[in-house]
Formats: structure tokens, C-alpha cells, sequence
């Protein structure tokens, strides 16, 4: 007997048996993509909605520059809730590894989410890897206490992310890319808060199975490599972009930005980080390269917010690329210009593109000038 066409048609579309969603970063509308960047926008001042503080803008590869955000950050329908809560969501028996960590980190009282229990001994750093025998995604980003714990089975943003803005960048790398992104996490010494890699992919990626037994204090990154105080990669995602990071422990015992990223991309910085701490490192402007502190930031034709509104860690260059000189950067991270945070693990991940580039360059609005005052970007 002939089956009727529409139920023919039906079957067409429903996903073959067993078949799941690789593991990946996914933008708003459900679909895998290679890479995103989020900017958690703060609370505006004097606007009263229901979803303040949880709105964003993203911005994911092939797309013209930021776009605003379905829903909010809270939500599992949006870029973050879908990419994260794949954590929440996998099937028992899945071989998958993943590793939470946060110098934030989530109380493991569950009645009280938002106890500060983090340590001042490890690196200023905040991360999520999750993986599967075939690729996965590493999301840097800016929000303390985020994301709660595999056991609380469920995705959620925390208040202590709402009131000011927050940075993320998820990129979608193949299997054979996550030995080096445990190398450089030992090289942060990230607290790690949950975890979790199986044997069947401990043999795959032993740096992260280190990483997860928190072997990464004295900086080996491997057996056969000699303790590092700093190390940078090129990381290459699943479909060949190429991104830089830099990872620098305890022990580099400098400013990141300017000793470092600045001469290592041949290229000034403009930089975004969270001003109300102790010890912040000025405006720089010596060795050659400039470096300044962003004052003012209007991302994404939005709203104009204060520096000290934003918890974001961020760097763009001040001009686009040209050819034979350095220029057109973004890069994302979780560590601050301030002395305390030159003794601790953190790092960066930058990326050359266009696109990226406008997105961040026309968020920099205002920084301090070296020596003080104010001038615009």
C-alpha cells in the first residue's frame, strides 16, 4: 500500500534515528555556527523594564556587525542559553568532557547561589570547554559566578552578571584543538569549579584531564615542555579561522596588555576593563606602544555607558589593518590592567577581522590620555 504523501513528506523532515546536535556555538536562531561575540549591555540608567540588565547584542561570523539579541542572556532560546545549556541538556551515557571555571565561582550551596567564594591564589579567569569525541566549543568571558554547576541541571544567567556589561566569545574548534587549550589553561591556572573528562577522552586531551585534577600550578604544560610563565597559540576553528591566544600565568608578573599583546600584535590597544578595583594600572604610552584605558563606550548604536559600568575585559586596535603593519584587532578575555592581576593567571583571545574590528573600534567612544586627562578614542 501507497504511504499518503503528506505523511511521506513528514518523514522528510524529521532527523534520522540517533542522530544529535554537535556540540558547538549556537546563535539565536538554533543553528551551529563557528563563532559569536556577545555584549551583555548594562543596566541604563533611568530606563525601568523587566529584562534590564539582561539585553545583548551578538555578533557571529558572516554577519555585518551587531545585531540585537533575541530574548535576553537569561533565556535558553538566545545565542548563550542555547550554546551553554547544552551542558544541562546532554543524555546520560554521552561521552563528553567539560570543565567550568570562574575566580567567581558559584557556591555549591545551592540555596544560596551568590556566596564569594573565590580565591585570590589562582588566575583572574572565566571559561567554559565542553566536548565530545568530535569537536566543541571554549566560551571566554567576563561574568562572575556564571555558569552554575553541571549538578543544578539546568542553564541560568546570574544576578551577579545583570547590572553591568559583560563580554563573551565562543568559538568552535575540532577535537585535535583541545590538547592545546588545556595547555594553555594550566598555563592561567583557572579555578576550576566543575568538571568533568571521562577516560574515554582523558587519553584524547590530557591536558584538560590535568586541568581538571587542578595539575597546573607549577606551569608545565606538558612533560616534555619546560614551566612557561606565557604562552601564545594560534588556535584554528572548525571551519579555519584563525585566532590568537595568549595565556600568561602567576609568575609572568606584568601587565598583559602592554607587555605583551601590544608589541606581539605590532599594533596600540584601546582597552576595556573593570576600573573599580584597587591598584589600576594608567594609560601607557612608553616602549613604543599605546596603550589606553577606555573611559566611554557605546556599543552597537545603543546607549552610551561609563567604564565603570562595564565589566567587560576587551582590546581593539585604535586603526584597521594595513598591509606590512599591525592593526585591526579584537581581543576578548577575563583578566584587568590593575597591579594585583599582573601576579595572576588570565588571558586574552584575539582575532583580525573587519567586521569584529568596526563593531569594537565604534564602541570606544572616550579614553584616558597618557599622563591623565580625557581625550576620544
Amino acid at each position: 500500500m501507497e504511504m499518503p504523501l503528506f505523511l511521506s513528506l513528514l518523514l522528510l523532515c524529521l532527523p534520522l534515528g540517533g542522530e544529535t546536535s554537535p556540540i558547538s556555538c549556537y546563535n539565536d536562531q538554533g543553528e551551529a555556527v563557528d563563532w559569536f561575540y556577545i555584549y551583555k549591555l548594562p543596566k541604563e540608567h533611568g530606563r525601568k523594564s523587566p529584562i534590564e540588565g539582561e539585553r545583548y547584542l551578538l555578533l557571529e561570523k558572516d554577519s555585518e556587525g551587531w545585531t540585537d539579541g533575541k530574548g535576553t542572556v537569561n533565556e535558553t532560546t538566545g545565542a548563550l542559553g542555547r550554546t551553554v545549556g547544552q551542558l544541562y541538556t546532554q543524555k546520560k551515557g554521552t561521552d563528553l568532557a567539560y570543565i567550568l571555571y570562574n575566580d567567581q565561582k558559584p557556591s555549591q550551596d545551592f540555596g544560596d547561589r551568590w556566596v564569594d567564594n573565590s580565591g585570590s591564589g589562582g588566575g583572574h579567569t572565566k571559561g567554559v570547554v565542553l566536548l565530545d569525541k568530535n569537536q566543541g566549543f571554549w566560551l571566554v568571558h567576563s561574568t562572575p559566578r556564571f555558569p552554575p554547576v553541571q549538578q543544578e541541571g539546568q542553564y541560568y544567567y546570574p544576578d551577579s552578571g545583570m547590572n553591568n556589561g559583560q563580554n563573551f566569545i565562543c568559538v568552535t574548534y575540532p577535537l585535535d584543538r583541545f590538547q592545546t587549550i588545556g595547555e594553555q589553561l594550566q598555563i592561567n591556572q583557572p579555578n576550576v569549579y566543575d568538571c568533568d573528562v571521562p577516560e574515554s577522552l582523558a587519553s584524547l586531551v590530557p591536558a584538560l584531564a590535568a586541568v581538571c585534577k587542578k595539575k597546573h600550578l607549577s606551569g608545565q604544560i606538558s612533560p616534555h615542555v619546560k614551566p612557561v610563565s606565557n604562552r601564545s597559540v594560534t588556535l584554528t576553528s572548525k571551519e579555519g579561522t584563525n585566532f590568537i591566544s595568549f595565556a600568561k600565568g602567576a609568575s609572568f608578573d606584568n601587565d598583559l596588555y602592554h607587555s605583551w599583546v601590544a608589541p606581539a600584535l605590532q599594533s596600540d590597544l584601546l582597552v576595556q576593563f573593570w576600573i573599580r578595583s584597587r591598584g589600576i594600572l594608567p594609560s601607557n604610552c612608553s616602549q613604543g606602544w599605546k596603550v589606553l584605558d577606555i573611559t566611554l563606550i557605546h556599543p552597537g548604536q545603543t546607549f552610551t555607558f561609563k567604564a565603570s559600568q562595564d565589566h567587560s575585559k576587551w582590546a581593539v586596535s585604535p586603526k584597521a589593518a594595513v598591509q606590512g603593519s599591525g592593526g585591526g584587532w579584537v581581543c576578548v578575555g577575563d583578566i584587568n590592567r590593575n597591579e594585583a592581576e599582573e601576579k595572576r593567571g588570565g588571558g586574552t583571545v584575539c582575532l583580525q577581522d573587519l567586521v569584529v574590528w568596526k563593531a569594537y573600534r565604534t564602541a570606544a567612544m572616550e579614553c584616558e590620555a597618557c599622563g591623565g586627562g580625557t581625550i576620544q578614542c
